[in-house]
């Protein structure tokens, strides 16, 4: 006999081994039920391997049973007067200028539909394996027989990938506190972006002043707007290295099996108990290892900037700066539930593992080289330190060229600002100048 998932079998084989050509009739009423039951949840809409609507609509189904609450008022004007004060704080400590064309807040909703895009374009190629392999579970011998089925469970691996990816973004939106919070440029180019519920929460947990909270977390928000905006060719280089690890990562065929013996076709909302968690695991092969240091370094080299200049210009404004710095960094390394949770299901990993060890790195490059000298790093990315580099921080930033164009730097930087790339966050006010303490917060100084 010919075994197929779900348990039914070819026709001519098994219980009709004389090969009636009309087959037997509970095969052809289980594949007329199974092709019922599957028709809509195996639409993809968009012609790609995943689901992307069904992950969406799992997303919003996680997050309006849990609760979430609308952005108020008072939490726009909150996040918008953090952005915008976040903006001047970061004027002296670099000179890539304002990258905010937007200052908002989202609900958690808003974030998943948002990132969506980038998502997307991370995902896909992954999905797209999966797909393959689902097909492929069709014995050879049965394809031209059953064709339609072997397209049905491709549309079922795009499902299942749609729904298993929208319950983790779903939990993942509980947690992220801004649109860059996890080192990616997942939202809008130029729109800066803050969860006011998470950062209510999180701060609880820290037990620190809702106020300092939200202005560091708006100040990171705006360093990584800086850094993606006037660093052109950054965004894709970041993406780039996340897509060529991802291209290493291998398909688990058993942990496919496994998942689609757990299927019931006549209960479709069984697909929300499956657990794909497995199915992709990386390729152990020097080509692999070397994409993952790739991936690493750049997730490093981001975070350690932000990390450094957001350290720069909090302190001695936030009276809990350093508790503040920890607590995020170490969120940053370690990564939280969700976090985890989606880096089982794809099998990417985006901590920054090397974070402490980049931002000496920038330290060193401000002390030797003064914050335009830094910044000039980002000028191409064959200047940007390697992994090794790390390692010995001072010696990188005392042996840095000295060909760096600062000059021509900082004048593209102000001819960009005088051209209004980059204004600040949705306010006339200049985002350089005295500092003026009206400006702090409750808490600061």
């Amino acid at each position: 006999m010919t075994d197929f998932p779900f348990g039914f079998s070819l026709p001519g084989s098994g219980n009709n081994p004389g090969g009636n050509p009309g087959g037997d009739p509970g095969d052809a009423a289980q594949l007329h039920q199974l092709l019922g039951h599957l028709q809509q949840m195996l639409v993809s809409p968009g012609g790609g391997p995943v689901n992307w609507d069904l992950a969406r609509q799992v997303a919003a189904g996680s997050l309006n049973a849990q609760g979430d609450p609308a952005v108020t008022p008072a939490d726009r004007h909150a996040v918008e007067e953090a952005i915008r004060l976040a903006d001047l704080w970061l004027e002296p400590v670099s000179v890539l200028p304002s990258g905010v064309r937007a200052a908002v807040a989202w609900n958690r909703n808003e974030w998943v539909y948002r990132t969506l895009d980038v998502w997307k374009r991370l995902c896909d190629p992954l999905a797209a394996r999966m797909v393959g392999a689902m097909g492929d579970l069709v014995p050879p011998e049965a394809r031209a027989q059953l064709g339609p089925v072997q397209a049905m469970m491709s549309g079922l691996g795009g499902a299942m990938f749609g729904g298993q990816l929208g319950q983790a973004l779903g939990t993942l939106a509980t947690e992220v506190l801004s649109a860059s919070d996890i080192g990616l440029p997942l939202g809008p180019a130029g729109e800066a972006a803050l969860l006011p519920v998470n950062i209510t929460a999180y701060g609880e947990g820290l037990e620190l002043p809702a106020d300092e909270v939200r202005i560091f977390a708006a100040l990171r928000e705006a360093a990584h707007q800086r850094l993606f905006e006037h660093v052109p060719w950054l965004r894709g280089h970041v993406v780039a290295a996340v897509e060529s690890y991802a291209a290493g990562i291998r398909v688990n065929r058993e942990a496919i099996e496994e998942a689609m013996g757990r299927f019931n076709p006549a209960d479709p909302s069984a697909m929300e108990a499956l657990q794909l968690t497995g199915v992709f695991t990386p390729e152990e092969t020097p080509q692999q290892q070397a994409a993952l240091i790739r991936l690493e370094t750049a997730l490093a080299l981001v975070e350690g900037w932000v990390s450094h200049v957001v350290d720069t210009a909090a302190t001695g404004r936030l009276t809990q700066v350093d508790r503040l710095n920890e607590a995020f960094r170490r969120r940053r390394a370690t990564g939280g539930p969700a976090e985890q949770t989606f880096a089982a299901l794809v099998g990417l990993d985006l901590r920054p593992r090397r974070l402490r060890e980049a931002a000496a790195l920038w330290a060193a490059l401000t002390e030797q080289r003064g914050v335009a000298g830094r910044d000039a790093i980002w000028g191409h990315p064959d200047l940007l330190p390697s992994a090794d580099d790390f390692a010995d921080p001072v010696g990188f930033a005392s042996a840095a060229t000295d060909s760096l164009d600062i000059s021509g730097l900082e004048a593209q930087f102000a001819a960009g600002t005088r051209d209004g790339a980059a204004p600040a966050a949705d306010t006339d006010e200049p985002t350089s100048g005295p500092r003026d303490d009206r400006d702090d917060p409750p808490g600061a100084r």
